[in-house]
């Protein structure tokens, strides 16, 4: 699991860098991430503050102007 979760973090790191284009499978790896965070700030209210960067914000809001137009 732990490298599937790496794997996840890679594409959308790779998304960001510009190394690869913004395509499903980063939008899929970010849901999939996302769904992770949101799981742990459930279990333990310490990550309660956790957040990603704005860099993914702007991944995130770009992706759902797309899906829409």
């Amino acid at each position: 699991m732990i490298g599937t979760d790496s794997n996840h973090c890679r594409i959308v790191a790779e998304s960001l860098a510009g190394e690869r284009g913004v395509d499903e499978q980063t939008l899929a790896s970010l849901a999939i991430l996302d769904d992770r965070l949101e799981r742990l700030k459930k279990v333990d209210e310490a990550f309660s503050g956790v957040v990603f960067s704005n860099a993914v914000e702007q991944l995130r809001s770009r992706s759902s102007k797309i899906a829409v137009g």
